[in-house]
């Protein structure tokens, strides 16, 4: 009977992950999918392998600033999901209201470096040929940052209460309405003028606003949201409430920043090779970071179980969340290494027929199957740890795992030892790996740490 009951216990609780997860892992592939569609049709403008180099460049830019936006911001997710779980809901609302100052800060910047980006490409030695493409995408798209501050503020509200819903619908939308504006904006449709890739960049600011307007009208309305009385009423800031945002926001932000400069520094230092590698590096990292949208969507849910029961004062519940999160996403994993292993002609076929790009980005894809399940492990284990608020050990294990491992491997391989790309991907291995082992570590010893002094004090 005893077995029974865990293996239904094991059940609801991998139920109830994949109930929080679906949504978000939905929205996250949504929007990431005008990624995939912005780099499939990039293909198809004439001088295409510039045209995928630009945007690829354009894009590392862009994640690299939008990691540390979002890392901020995240803070939010088990902030709301702790007051939550506690039953304290009017002050989830306005602890989110407090949050909104934060982000209004970040977006001035963040608009003001992607708008002014082509010194900085310049400086880092990108190929002549690609920087004024990616400088023009980058200008385009920098209207869309003061949306994506809002647009990621409103979404981790809306996950911390449980209701992950909205992540999908306006992901979901958003990436429809992507492809015809690309369309328009990108090849001169309809009487506008063929933009290239400064098109697809106006297109997805476009898209960003007008999820702006989704989230806002959709949290208005859905009841859900009354006991958090959200927009009940205007806060000035208040530098205690915002000063704990920070305290938790601050390495989660430094962590997410650190992760994403690796892969945008690989990006950065291969377009250095020149078109066909920047070509090729961006087909292979686009797919794999479309499969990094499923394990993203279960650090989501992770972390919010993890706050609630936090907030429950059940650690014991916490623990358990967390490590059914990192068998769950095992699971997913493997399916992602595996299509990498056996299929990579189709999946790079998907982008590009370009005799030069296609077998160098098919070669690359044997390297992303290899860190699956490492990048899977570390941003689960990254995930419970935010939903207990350890946030500052995990910013020192990435800094290690990426920038003293991951970059520092990756470089020596690729221009002292002659790999080239593949020389940056094996050292994204070894800092996935790292990252990987330290989180888990950290998960076990940190849950261990909480119930026991739960016990002690019960």
């Amino acid at each position: 009977m005893t077995s029974i009951n865990k293996q239904k216990d094991h059940l609801v609780e991998i139920r109830r992950t994949l109930q929080l997860a679906a949504p978000v892992i939905i929205g996250q592939l949504a929007v990431f999918s005008m990624s995939f569609v912005d780099t499939v049709m990039s293909g198809r403008l004439p001088n295409k392998e510039v045209a995928l180099a630009g945007l690829g460049i354009g894009g590392a830019v862009w994640s690299a600033l939008l990691m540390f936006v979002l890392g901020l911001l995240m803070a939010v997710q088990p902030s709301v999901a702790q007051l939550d779980g506690a039953g304290r809901q009017a002050e989830a609302g306005a602890y989110t209201r407090q949050a909104f100052w934060v982000a209004a800060a970040l977006a001035l910047p963040f608009w003001a470096f992607c708008f002014y980006a082509e010194p900085f490409l310049v400086w880092f030695r990108i190929d002549p040929a690609i920087v004024p493409v990616a400088a023009g995408y980058l200008r385009a798209l920098s209207w869309g940052a003061p949306g994506i501050c809002l647009t990621f503020l409103l979404r981790y509200f809306s996950e911390g209460t449980g209701h992950t819903r909205p992540t999908m619908i306006y992901g979901v939308l958003g990436a429809l309405l992507n492809i015809p504006l690309n369309y328009v904006l990108m090849f001169g449709k309809l009487g506008f003028p063929a933009l290239g890739t400064v098109g697809c960049g106006i297109a997805s600011s476009i898209v960003i606003w007008i999820s702006v307007l989704m989230l806002l009208v959709y949290l208005l309305k859905h009841k859900h949201f009354i006991p958090f009385a959200l927009f009940s009423k205007f806060d000035a800031p208040r530098w205690k409430p915002i000063s704990e945002h920070l305290r938790v926001g601050f390495p989660i932000a430094v962590s997410i920043f650190v992760e994403g400069s690796l892969f945008v520094g690989a990006a950065l230092l291969i377009g250095r090779l020149g078109p066909v590698p920047a070509a090729s590096h961006l087909v292979a990292i686009n797919f794999s970071a479309l499969a990094f949208m499923i394990p993203v969507g279960l650090s989501s849910a992770i972390s919010i179980r993890v706050g609630n029961a936090i907030g429950r004062a059940d650690p014991v519940s916490a623990r358990y969340a967390g490590l059914v999160g990192i068998v769950i996403v095992l699971g997913f994993q493997t399916i992602s290494a595996s299509a990498m292993f056996l299929i990579p002609e189709l999946i790079v076929s998907m982008y590009t027929d370009d005799p030069g790009v296609a077998p160098l980005a098919v070669s690359l894809l044997f390297y992303a199957a290899i860190f699956q399940y490492s990048d899977g492990i570390q941003i689960c284990a990254a995930g419970a740890l935010r939903g207990f608020k350890d946030t500052l050990a995990p910013m020192v294990y990435t800094i290690i795992s990426y920038w003293l491992i991951g970059m520092t491997l990756g470089y020596y391989l690729t221009f002292n030892a002659g790999w080239g790309p593949a020389g940056m991907w094996v050292g994204m291995i070894a800092g996935l790996s790292t990252a990987a082992v330290l989180m888990l570590a950290r998960f076990q010893r940190s849950s261990r740490r909480l119930i026991a002094l739960h016990q002690a004090n019960n």
